[in-house]
This record gives C-alpha cells, structure tokens and sequence, in this order.
C-alpha cells in the first residue's frame, strides 16, 4: 500500500466533473484544483463565467489555482506546496513536464476513446463521424508526446448507430468517472501495472473547426448520417440554404438506390419533411437551426419558411 496520497486534479468543462465528485465521494484527498481562468461571456460579454469544475470545488470548499500560464514560476510555486503525490487530469490543457513530471506517484490523464486511436482533441467527434461501433475511455501516464503514454486502463462502451457526439459524450463521462477511481486505486495498492501504447495502430483526432463542419453531400448517405451525428449539438454539422448557414442536429437517412437529384439539392412538401440528396438517398432534416433562429423540428421550420419550385 502506497502512503496517503494527495492528490491535486486538474480540470475544466462538465465533463470533468463527476471524475472529481467520485474522489470526493471515495474519501480521497484532493488537495487542490487546477482548472481554467475565469472568461467574459454573455450579453455583451460583460460576466465572468466560471469553469464547471471551479463551480463544482467552490461548492466542496477545495482550493482552487487558475493559472494563465503553465509555466508561470509562482504558479509552479503555489503547485508544489500544495504537497500532492498524484495529479489527475481530465479535460485539461497540455501540459508543461515542469507539471506533470514532478509527483511521486506520478500525473495520469483520462482521455475519451481506445487508445492509441483517436489521439488528439476531439476524439468523441471523429469515433462517430467515421462510423465506429465501439469506443471508451482510457487513463494513461503523462508523457511529453500528447495522448502518447503508458495506459493504465481502458473501459469498452458501444456506440449506439443513431447516438449524438453530445449523447455519447455523457455515457462517456459516466465512464471516465469509473475510470478514473478505479485507476487511483490500483495505483493507491501499487497495481498500476502501466503498459505501453502501439504507436502503429495509432490514429488522429485532430481538433474541430466551423468551416470543416460544412456537410460534402456528394459522399455516401451513412458518411453525411454520421458526419451530422459526429458533430451533434456541438460545433454543428451545416450546410447552406438561401445564403444563410443551416445547421442540423437531428436527421434520419433515407437510403434510395434510385436518386434522381443532384446531390445536395432540397426537396420538401413545405408542411412534414424536408430533405437533402446524397448520391444513394435522401437525408431526411428533423431537428435544425438556421443562422440568427432558434433550433427547432422541421415541422415547425416549415411553420415559417416555404421552399419553392420543389
């Protein structure tokens, strides 16, 4: 058995939080947290919004860092007197080996999929869009090489064939939460036992922007289905309509071996359905959002907007 640990977690969005919440439950003792600073938002960008994991330690009386910099020498400081033997990160930045390097126990990440695929940002995003049917979570060591060090578990879950990046990102953090306490206690009774990473089977989960988001109706029907779904409710899969952005949260594939229309193009009865070519069928538009409009069904859309020459 491992001395007390203490252990200092690092974190930001809501997906970190039930990892923190299970330490707490379990009795371990976190010293401290380091999570993102605080930023401007709302109207006119007046408040400061705090992350999801600072709201979450306020509440449990935890001390909290919110460094701007990683590298900072008073951050580096105020770190290391916190005592801790154990760092946790979950849904964090990258790291300096000035940080990760320095416990005794060492600094372990929770990332959402099977690594070494999907290495990188937006794993979740890309194990959708390419049609997986399985992911999870996998905690591993911190090393220099992002998403690169020796794993320490990883936990299977299925993807459902009609599941959301959003739906999906939630039974993961579930998982993580288990993940992650489990992880600590094989590393509290010294059965980390921590193994090394296939580098060749490794693959990319590179970072998601707005204009990559844009759906290439000429691909397959299951490709634009799971590039949608990949991408749902956040960035947003989208495409254009009248000049304007049209994003699509929701949609339901239509396979026709027998498509006379180009694809992309529109077809709708102006008052139930409206859908979009592919070249083997129609993707059917459920729930959407045009630019500067609140997201809602089709059936409601076409309350308001009417295709013509359909």
């Amino acid at each position: 058995m491992n001395k007390a640990l203490r252990i200092v977690f690092m974190g930001t969005p809501d997906f970190a939080v039930p990892s923190l919440a299970g330490l707490l439950e379990n009795n371990y003792n976190v010293v401290g947290v380091v999570t993102a600073p605080d930023k401007r938002g709302g109207r006119g960008r007046q408040q400061l919004l705090e992350s999801a994991v600072k709201q979450f330690a306020l509440s449990k009386g935890l001390a909290i860092l919110q460094p701007t910099n990683l590298k900072d020498p008073d951050f580096l400081t105020e770190l290391k007197s916190l005592g801790a033997n154990l760092q946790i990160v979950v849904a964090f930045r990258m790291l300096p080996a000035a940080v990760w390097s320095y416990p005794e126990l060492g600094t372990f990440n929770l990332h959402a999929s099977l690594l070494p695929k999907y290495r990188g940002a937006a794993p979740i995003n890309w194990a959708i869009i390419n049609g997986e049917k399985e992911t999870g979570v996998t905690t591993f060591f911190l090393q220099q090489e992002i998403d690169t060090g020796d794993v320490i578990l990883r936990k299977t879950l299925p993807i459902g064939p009609e599941e959301t990046a959003g739906e999906l990102h939630d039974r993961l953090m579930a998982l993580g939460a288990t993940a992650v306490l489990e992880t600590v206690q094989r590393i509290e009774t010294g059965n980390a036992n921590p193994v090394k990473q296939e580098d060749t089977k490794a693959t990319k989960a590179p970072k998601i922007f707005h204009e990559t988001c844009e759906i290439d109706f000429q691909q397959p029907l299951a490709q634009v289905f799971n590039f949608v779904r990949g991408l749902s409710p956040y960035p947003g899969a989208w495409t254009s309509l009248d000049g304007l952005t049209l994003k699509i949260f929701r949609a339901t594939p239509l396979p026709d071996s027998e498509v006379k229309l180009a694809p992309g193009t529109f077809r709708s009865d102006n008052k139930t359905y409206i859908q979009v070519s592919t070249p083997d069928g129609y993707l059917q538009l459920d729930e959407i959002q045009l630019a500067g409009k609140r997201r809602m069904a089709a059936r409601e859309f076409l309350n308001g907007f009417s295709f013509e020459n359909l």
